[in-house]
């Protein structure tokens, strides 16, 4: 793990759970993460592994049944946990923005996307003038200025437009531009690309590296496809049932990487170099996250495992810049 210098967003311990009539689930364990100013970092996992919920609980976005159980969450050295709710709105869509899954239920389909974007542009930016029409004047300026940037065309028109009058990738781009209006330090991307196809999630994958390297912020790119992350990402995270298994630089994570279940996501995506080598899933199913045993949790699922796998498994260093969560670690002799 990084140390605390430098970092732009410092999350220790993180543990979120939510209260159903079933359990406690237990949806983010333990969870530490470093976002150093303006790198990308990928985070990978399966479904129900705890990627969303880990920067909800960053955005201060959980509620009922769900709570932040304890953790440390730091942005430019601020404990964001301290702060009022009207403070965390301030720096929430200002400095630290998000991009949900779905931009056709994400957005408002009562209003127009110039209204969307005027709305961030009004609660955050200081930079408008205090009122009257020059106030108006300005923020329409700008949210023609961010749609134009996101590659909308005719981006003064289509101010007028609803949600519903865009195709999927249009929408994916108003909603990167809703995000951008008051240009964060941290853009946290949930799943940029879902239901999109191939060639369109290239181009909005393409778009957040540009407006990355343009604006010189940093990104958190929360994706199921380590692919992407190879693409784009300077760093990796990879959960797994609300744990953080594995971490480091993408090119060490993806070239050798040290956790099974790491493993196992390589083996299952199709990859050119190993042309005729037979996709293999990861057998099994994400466990159940009420009550789990105190051991691995990927234990059920791992070809590696040995009996001492049945216990605690705490995180260790490998080098200066990985770390990964598995015993056998312990059995390797590495120059």
């Amino acid at each position: 793990m990084t140390g605390a210098m430098g970092n732009l967003l410092e999350v220790r311990g993180l543990r979120t759970v939510f209260d159903t009539r079933a359990g406690e689930v237990r949806a983010v364990d333990g969870v530490d993460l470093d976002v150093r100013p303006g790198e990308c970092l990928g985070v990978v996992g399966e479904s129900g592994s705890g990627k969303s919920v880990t920067f909800a609980s960053v955005m201060g976005l959980v509620r009922s049944p769900g709570r932040i159980e304890e953790g440390a969450i730091r942005f430019e050295g601020r404990d964001l946990r301290a702060l009022s709710q009207k403070e965390l709105r301030r720096i929430r869509g200002r400095h630290i923005a998000m991009t949900m899954q779905d931009a056709l239920t994400a957005l408002n389909p009562a209003l127009t996307v110039g209204e969307q974007i005027l709305e961030v542009l009004y609660a955050h930016d200081e930079t408008l003038p205090s009122g009257g029409r020059a106030r108006t004047e300005a923020a329409r300026k700008k949210a023609v200025e961010m749609l134009t940037l996101v590659g909308i065309p005719s981006a003064d028109e289509r101010l007028r437009y609803y949600p519903h009058e865009f195709s999927g990738g249009m929408r994916q781009r108003i909603m990167i531009a809703i995000a951008l209006a008051c240009r964060p330090k941290l853009l946290i991307a949930d799943e940029p690309t879902t239901a999109l196809d191939v060639t369109i999630q290239a181009q909005v994958l393409e778009l957040i590296a540009d407006i990355r390297t343009r604006l010189g912020m940093s990104v958190v790119l929360i994706t199921h496809d380590l692919g992407v992350v190879s693409e784009y990402c300077d760093r990796v995270m990879v959960l797994y049932a609300g744990q953080v298994v594995e971490e480091g630089p993408t090119a060490a994570v993806i070239g050798d990487p040290r956790h099974p279940y790491t493993k196992g996501l390589l083996r299952s995506i199709p990859r050119l170099s190993l042309r005729g080598q037979p996709i293999e899933p990861i057998e099994g199913q994400v466990p159940d996250l009420i009550g789990l045993p105190p051991q691995c949790r990927f234990y059920s699922r791992c070809r590696e495992r040995i009996d001492a796998c049945l216990q605690p498994i705490a995180m260790r260093e490998i080098g200066a810049a990985r770390r990964a969560r598995c015993i056998r670690l312990e059995e390797e002799t590495r120059p």
